[in-house]
């Protein structure tokens, strides 16, 4: 089971930069269309996120930055499903 356990804290970053990367690309491809103003709160979703990510990381004494990562991935999927209006 540890070893399990390793190899999912070892790809967890990897599979966290690839879903960043295909937001970020959905991102750029929605504001191709809507130049003119971002009409949904991923920027702030991402702050918060990293915000919530170290502090969780921190008290379950995992590693800082993958909690920052993870939690800045989680910010901006939810940050970019909600809509301003």
């Amino acid at each position: 089971m540890e070893a399990v356990l390793d190899f999912v804290m070892a790809a967890l970053p990897w599979l966290t930069m690839g879903l960043m990367l295909a937001i970020f690309a959905a991102r750029e491809n929605s504001r191709k269309n809507n130049p003119e103003k971002e009409d949904n709160y991923g920027s702030e979703g991402m702050a918060l996120g990293m915000c919530f990510g170290t502090a969780i990381a921190s008290a379950m004494k995992q590693d800082i930055g993958l909690g920052i990562s993870i939690g800045m991935l989680m910010g901006l999927a939810v940050g970019t499903s909600m809509k301003k209006k």
